[in-house]
């Protein structure tokens, strides 16, 4: 599953709409579509606070393995 399609799936599970998300992220409905496709990125800033609004791991929408390591000393 590609990231787009578990931000779709987000937001089918929490029953709100394009119009509702896209307000969130304060951008139009028309672009969030075009991302929830595939078509147009999504920023990092946006994937942030999805992630808040949510309430999951951005390794959960990126579709990362769990358990990854991460440097030391950061």
């Amino acid at each position: 599953m590609e990231h787009y399609e578990r931000i779709r799936a987000l937001r089918e599970d929490a029953d709100k709409t394009q119009r509702e998300i896209a307000g969130f992220l304060g951008i139009r409905q028309s672009y969030y579509s075009e991302q929830e496709r595939g078509k147009k990125p999504f920023q990092i800033k946006q994937i942030q606070a999805l992630c808040g609004y949510y309430h999951v791991s951005a390794d959960y929408i990126l579709g990362l393995p769990k358990g990854l390591r991460w440097p030391r000393g950061t």
